[in-house]
């Protein structure tokens, strides 16, 4: 049975949400009361099958979940972003027939939230290295210390998965472990979360002081460096086409925004409502077309990935095969790039008052700005398709031509 994102999120609770994020984005505090209605409705077992207790969703329906929430909380959605993220990874590679991750999935069931501990200082790399080192324990365990960054729902995660570089291993063959932590004495979690946008999704920083993933939490082991493995291609498409769902609903709010202004803002000069102003009809509708296109991309690589964990086939299914991780970044880019050019064609189509704190707009404009920091960002993005399409940097060519 599909899952509907306006059967879930009705009306009136994204109304609540949307007052709650005026105050938290103030206030810079996390919103448990929005956590606690999700909680409520299922959301923490939507991407867990049926069979193990969960909802059932699709990646694809998650994604339209995620919009609709990021119209009314964007960090709010940002937040719970990193709890399907994780769960959807383990969907994904639950459905390649992995074990490991069936206990994320069975702890979802049990209302147990998940958080995403990867990004690094200075890491580039995300998910396919880690400064993070993780000895191995007797007991097939690990131990991890390092410092992870932008740790979305830092003061309420009841499970971290995280990734570090396996100290025992070769420099000539590096490995990663990617593992399951709990909240014990070993996990630092800072209070230094005071942004420009994005200020209730409260990411901060976690330090791991040898924090333990037990033998029965580690998910999987990879080489460092881009690599198929099941759980690794998951986390990689759920958090690019996810990260690019919530900047894509608060730009679909934006332009919402802009048309009912614009049909009750008057030009005095011209003696005309702005809805009749040719410059703002030019203004909202490229931002209205960029938002569409992005709906379209995002619908159609999420419903692909669908397909690839479940086998299905069809008119239109396609796998990406060496391209997804190029498809997952470009999407992400291209959603993210479009969202602050709409939310900014909507301000000012809008006028000086949207700049006042007291305008939603105003909170928009800031929270849509943090997209461009998310990996993908546009240089990794670049520097991966300059490699498709020219190779590595110093690669032999063909003899230049005299």
């Amino acid at each position: 049975m599909s899952i509907t994102a306006e059967d879930l999120l009705s009306d009136s609770l994204l109304s609540t949400f949307r007052e709650r994020a005026v105050v938290h984005d103030r206030e810079n505090t996390f919103p448990s009361d929005d956590l606690a209605d999700l909680r409520e409705l299922g959301y923490l077992r939507l991407l867990v099958p049926t069979e193990l207790g969960g909802l059932g969703a699709s990646l694809l329906e998650a994604s339209r979940i995620q919009r609709r929430l990021a119209q009314a909380a964007p960090a709010t959605a940002l937040s719970m972003n990193m709890h399907l993220v994780v769960t959807g990874a383990a969907l994904h590679a639950h459905r390649l027939g992995v074990d490991a991750v069936r206990t994320i999935l069975e702890d979802a069931a049990a209302e147990q939230l998940f958080a995403f501990g990867i990004s690094e200082p200075g890491n580039d790399a995300m998910l396919f290295d880690s400064s993070t080192r993780a000895e191995q324990q007797e007991d097939g365990g690990y131990r991890l210390t390092g410092t992870k960054i932008f740790t979305s729902l830092a003061p309420v995660w009841d499970r971290l998965v995280v990734h570090g570089r396996v100290a025992e291993c070769s420099e000539a063959d590096p490995r990663l472990v990617f593992g399951v932590i709990e909240r014990t004495d070993e996990v630092e979690t800072l209070d230094d979360w005071d942004t420009h946008g994005m200020r209730p999704s409260q990411s901060r920083t976690t330090r791991l002081h040898g924090a333990e993933i037990r033998c029965d939490q580690v998910l999987t082991h990879t080489p460092v460096g881009p690599n198929p493995d099941p759980f690794v291609v998951g986390v990689f498409g759920a958090f690019e086409l996810l990260i690019a769902s919530v900047y894509t609903g608060i730009a679909e709010r934006a332009v919402a925004l802009g048309a009912d202004i614009a049909a009750t803002r008057r030009n005095a000069t011209k003696d005309i409502v702005h809805a009749d102003d040719p410059d703002i009809r030019w203004r909202l509708a490229d931002a209205a077309i960029g938002i569409d296109g992005t709906v379209l991309q995002i619908e159609k690589v999420m419903a692909d990935l669908d397909a690839l964990g479940t086998g299905e086939g069809g008119a239109g299914i396609v796998d990406h095969g060496p391209r997804w991780f190029l498809h997952f970044s470009g999407v992400k880019s291209r959603a993210t790039e479009a969202a602050i050019a709409a939310v900014d064609q909507v301000l000012r189509a809008s006028g000086g008052s949207q700049y006042s704190r007291r305008s939603e707009l105003e909170r928009l404009s800031r929270d849509v700005r943090a997209g461009m920091y998310h990996p993908s960002d546009e240089e990794s993005v670049h520097a991966s398709y300059a490699k498709s399409l020219l190779g590595e940097i110093g690669a032999a060519r063909p003899p230049l031509g005299r």
